[in-house]
């Protein structure tokens, strides 16, 4: 089992060598991951990567590599690479569920233990849950343009290599139906997919030798690249060598919108009116948004998508909000222009009135139980013992119950305004 205990920043370890020496590093706290704003205004965002958080949580250890490293490097001093020696978080984290919708300001996952224990968790927590929710939230915004049409994932050689099966996850629980990803199916049980690329067109001495050999590999039923030199002459050979059952065609550059429309004409014309038509070449939400109307079957998408679509980050922090003092908590808060928090442990919840949600209403002190509310935070870790998660098939249907309880103006793909408020209430007594 590898550590992921130096995938971390230096200064958390700096901060726990001076909290043993203040005392501070065992005063109980509470942190709270939130994000301050939506990244490219949008409308609202979708948490994921927390089952991967939490398999992960085991793995961060500071093992003897570790701790040889840091005392070599004078990162630290005896004593603190002592104490990560024998590090384990024995605290408790509670989140959203994996796949629902959040708005600014409210926690997403609350980490209670000793400071020390948490403040090391920060690099972690931040860098899965940001990657993860940034590709969900872009995903979600594509789902929601391509309609009842399959989105696929196919952004693997656009990223790094972990991020490539973390991002078709992340699509795949915000509602794609495949990766071509095969290690995102073999780990998390996402279905894959994928046929040929233009290599293997070229690599034959015709269109149509490289059609027949794909044919008789994978029956009529396979998908066929036409367009790889002449995008009619291609659907043409691709017809031929399959027949009017060819499954489905790929276009992969020009312009898609027509190219689609004469597409399909020329599969009618040639009797293959069942056979489908799958675009793919850089799409992003509104490419695929602009091809609505187009008579497109299938959308395969990359780069845009394990990139964010161009915004890269979900934008969460991890912030201290409170630490134990006396028989109570203390609450604390930043006052930073432009980067303040608010302190105190929270409760959030969604407001509902018909199902359909209106405001995020986060309360302090506690929280009460209402008819129109759905609590959002469920217990994740307790006493550093993993109690909850889901798998991703729950945490898709999820998802998809909590795109469908916001209101339609979230749907907008144009920037604006959250699509509910987050509201701020301390719980009556």
């Amino acid at each position: 089992m590898t550590s992921l205990a130096l995938h971390t920043d230096h200064y958390e370890l700096t901060m726990v060598q001076a909290a043993l020496r203040s005392g501070a590093a065992g005063r109980r706290c509470v942190f709270e991951v939130f994000a301050r704003s939506l990244p490219g205004r949008r409308r609202y965002g979708v948490v994921a990567g927390l089952g991967r958080l939490l398999g992960e949580l085991p793995r961060f250890r500071f093992d003897a590599g570790a701790c040889e490293f840091l005392a070599a490097a004078n990162i630290v001093d005896a004593a603190t690479v002592d104490w990560l020696a024998g590090y384990a978080f024995t605290g408790s984290i509670d989140a959203y569920a994996e796949g629902d919708a959040y708005f600014p300001g409210s926690p997403v996952l609350i980490v209670e233990g000793t400071f020390a224990e948490c403040v090391v968790l920060e690099t972690l927590v931040l860098s899965v849950l940001n990657h993860d929710s940034a590709v969900a939230t872009a995903a979600a915004r594509m789902v929601c343009a391509a309609g009842d049409r399959p989105c696929i994932e196919m952004g693997s050689r656009r990223t790094h290599e972990e991020a490539g099966i973390a991002s078709a996850r992340a699509a795949y629980i915000a509602g794609f139906s495949s990766t071509s990803n095969l290690e995102a199916g073999r780990r998390w049980g996402v279905p894959t997919t994928g046929t040929a690329a233009h290599a293997f067109t070229l690599v034959h001495d015709d269109e149509e030798a490289a059609f027949a050999a794909q044919v008789a590999a994978f029956g009529p039923g396979t998908t066929l690249l036409v367009d790889t030199y002449d995008v009619e002459a291609g659907i043409r050979r691709a017809v031929a060598a399959a027949g009017p059952a060819l499954g489905a065609i790929r276009l992969d550059s020009g312009d898609l919108v027509s190219q689609a429309h004469r597409a399909r004409a020329l599969l009618n014309e040639l009797g293959a009116t069942s056979t489908r038509v799958v675009v793919t070449s850089d799409l992003d939400e509104s490419a695929i948004a602009a091809l609505a109307a187009a008579p497109v079957d299938a959308y395969g998408v990359g780069t845009s998508l394990v990139t964010g679509g161009g915004e890269p980050t979900a934008g969460f922090v991890y912030k201290l909000v409170a630490y134990r003092s006396g028989d109570g908590w203390r609450p604390v808060e930043k006052r930073s222009a432009g980067k303040a928090s608010t302190g105190g442990r929270k409760t959030p919840a969604r407001r509902l009135v018909g199902g359909v949600a209106t405001g995020e209403q986060v309360w302090l002190d506690g929280a009460p139980e209402r008819a129109d509310e759905r609590p959002l935070l469920t217990p994740a870790v307790r006493s550093g013992r993993v109690v909850g998660g889901a798998d991703v098939a729950s945490a898709r249907e999820h998802c998809r119950r909590a795109l469908a309880e916001l209101p339609a103006e979230a749907m907008k793909l144009s920037a604006g305004e959250p699509a509910i408020e987050t509201r701020w209430e301390k719980a009556p007594r």
